[in-house]
């Protein structure tokens, strides 16, 4: 199976329904530790992708965890316990908010993940005083597991798959247990939402910084996509009023499951096994809720294997930036392209801003030296 890149045939000129808010940011910046994550160009890069700027969102540390995930997260379990109170009294801090949820008690969380979501949700429940319930893949690294065990949360090893992981974590859901999940299924769509709109205020900061730094608006963004609920945050922040942008989803070779809802024009599902090491994106069914934004939206979608999240973890770390197997698929996308001799058919020629996002640091450890050992 080879690298592929695949034109949106459906893709839909113009806004789409799909909105961004600027909400989320207003709510993160209460919660303990907020602060932008840093945006940086790399010249080297660069040069190694012949265009004029490539621009790094780092996300390798957010709130104190090691990838973006708790923005979704923290956002979607606020909107969805807040629904259930009378009132929402007005907080400044989190423990006011935890207080806020008393006549909830004693309500639990439960979430599906392959390693960051599930320690996010694990995070926010710790903070708000919640018993929280994580389903994982059996296959999951035992450094991701301890993980999300060291945020409190319960761990349930699933006999199967990531979806399979999705399907057990949702029998959970009654009115004492409320499933945080970054998918979506018929009749399970205000969460998942929740946590597309709660990524907005990483592309946000990427705007904000763009304007400090007086750097134009990037010509193409590479967003790394397991179920589409990142890559649908990117469609709906730039696909309204910035229409220009290139948008191009990047899967690994045998979870593409995007890929082929895209050539389809319908939802497909992409069997396991999903053997990628880029875990965080071994997805096989896109979420309900954000393949419609992603038919609408984005340009293109390129599959790529392994090898090419090798070389750009080394070549990150080359350039002082630490990128775990997952994080790294941004780059990877955009070294994939190059091989394939894309950069024309996405227009990227030697004055184009392409950026690309580093969505986790090391959370396999010992995995992370080992590969990028072999650069030196």
């Amino acid at each position: 199976m080879n690298d592929e890149l695949l034109r949106n045939p459906h893709r839909r000129h113009g806004p789409i329904s799909f909105g961004s808010t600027r909400a989320p940011l207003q709510f993160h910046r209460k919660l303990p530790g907020y602060e932008a994550t840093p945006l940086v160009s790399v010249p080297a890069l660069a040069d190694l992708l012949g265009v004029g700027r490539v621009l790094i969102k780092i996300e390798s540390s957010r709130f104190g965890l090691p990838a973006f995930k708790i923005l979704g997260a923290s956002w979607a379990t606020y909107c969805a316990l807040t629904e259930s109170l009378t009132t929402v009294p007005e907080w400044h801090t989190i423990d006011e908010l935890a207080t806020a949820f008393n006549p909830l008690r004693p309500i639990s969380l439960a979430a599906a993940t392959d390693g960051n979501h599930g320690r996010a949700v694990a995070r926010m429940g710790n903070m708000l005083g919640f018993d929280v319930k994580i389903f994982v893949p059996g296959d999951m690294a035992a450094a991701r597991i301890n993980a999300i065990e060291s945020e409190g949360a319960e761990i349930v090893i699933v006999d199967g798959t990531y979806d399979d992981a999705v399907e057990q974590s949702g029998r959970e859901a009654s009115e004492r247990c409320v499933v945080i999940s970054d998918t979506s299924w018929p009749g399970y769509v205000d969460t998942p939402r929740r946590v597309i709109d709660g990524y907005a205020t990483m592309f946000v900061e990427i705007d904000d910084e763009l304007e400090r730094q007086g750097w134009p608006t990037p010509a193409a963004i590479f967003l790394p996509c397991g179920v589409g609920a990142f890559a649908a945050a990117g469609v709906a922040h730039y696909r309204n009023g910035i229409a220009n942008t290139t948008l191009i989803a990047v899967e690994p070779l045998d979870a593409a499951c995007v890929m082929e809802s895209l050539r389809a024009g319908e939802l497909v599902e992409v069997p396991g096994p999903h053997r990628s090491m880029m875990v965080g994106l071994n997805c096989g069914t896109p979420s309900l809720i954000a393949l419609p934004a992603l038919l609408d939206g984005l340009d293109f979608a390129l599959k790529i294997g392994d090898n090419r999240s090798s070389q750009a973890m080394r070549l990150l770390a080359a350039n002082s930036i630490i990128a775990g197997e997952t994080g790294s698929a941004s780059l990877a996308g955009a070294l994939g392209v190059l091989e394939l001799g894309g950069n024309s058919l996405l227009g990227l020629d030697g004055d184009a801003t392409v950026l690309c996002i580093v969505t986790e640091g090391a959370t396999d450890p010992i995995e992370y030296e080992r590969i990028v050992a072999t650069f030196a």
